[in-house]
C-alpha cells in the first residue's frame, strides 16, 4: 500500500479507480449517512460515475498533496473510511477543509482524532497551509468534539445547505471551526 500518511494505527492512501466498492459500502450505511443525507445511501452509479472520478481528478489538480484519502487500519489493513484535506471549491490553496467519513466499526476508537491530528501536522509542516477549517451540522456532537480536541475554534454558524432540510437537526444549521498554522504551533 502506497502510504500518503501513517499514524500509530492508520495508513492513509490515495484512492484508485478500483476502490468504488469501498466507497459504495461506506455510503450505504444509514448511520454513516445520518447527518449527510438523512440516512439515504449514495447510489452506486453516482459513486462510480461522479464521486470517484472527482476524487481522482483532485489528485491531479493538487499534485497529489491534497484530496480525499482512503484510511486503513495498519494492523490487518481493514478499510475504515476516508479523510480529506482539500481546498474549498473556489478557495485559496493555502486554506483547506479537514473532514472524514468512517465506518461504524471505527467509531469511538479515536481514529477520527488520530487521523485528523496527523493531517493537521502535515498541512502545517509539509504542505505550507496557512489555515484549516471544518464544517458539520450543529447537532453532530461527535464531529464537533473531534474538532475541539484538535484545537480548532468555533468561528461561525452556517445555514443548512440546500437539499438537506429533511435531515434530522437541519433546523439548527451547521457550524464552522478553524485553526491557523500559528495557533497550531502554539498548542
Amino acid at each position: 500500500m502506497d502510504a500518503y500518511l501513517e499514524t500509530e494505527r492508520l495508513t492513509l492512501r490515495r484512492f484508485t479507480a478500483d476502490d468504488a466498492d469501498l466507497l459504495i459500502e461506506l455510503d450505504s450505511d444509514a448511520a454513516v449517512m445520518r447527518y449527510l443525507t438523512g440516512g439515504a445511501p449514495t447510489a452506486p452509479e453516482t459513486v462510480r460515475e461522479r464521486h470517484l472520478p472527482r476524487i481522482l481528478a483532485g489528485y491531479e489538480e493538487w499534485g497529489g498533496d491534497l484530496g480525499l484519502f482512503a484510511a486503513h487500519e495498519r494492523d490487518g489493513g481493514a478499510f475504515i473510511g476516508w479523510f480529506c484535506l482539500r481546498p474549498g471549491p473556489r478557495g485559496p490553496l493555502d486554506e483547506a477543509e479537514l473532514g472524514y467519513r468512517l465506518r461504524q466499526s471505527a467509531w469511538g476508537r479515536g481514529y477520527a482524532t488520530e487521523g485528523s491530528r496527523a493531517l493537521l501536522a502535515k498541512a502545517f509542516t509539509e504542505l505550507g497551509l496557512r489555515m484549516v477549517w471544518a464544517e458539520t451540522m450543529a447537532v453532530n456532537r461527535g464531529s464537533r468534539n473531534v474538532m475541539e480536541k484538535l484545537g480548532m475554534t468555533f468561528t461561525d454558524a452556517i445555514p443548512t445547505p440546500s437539499g438537506m432540510e429533511p435531515v434530522e437537526g437541519s433546523e439548527h444549521g451547521g457550524v464552522r471551526y478553524e485553526i491557523t498554522k500559528e495557533r497550531w504551533e502554539r498548542r
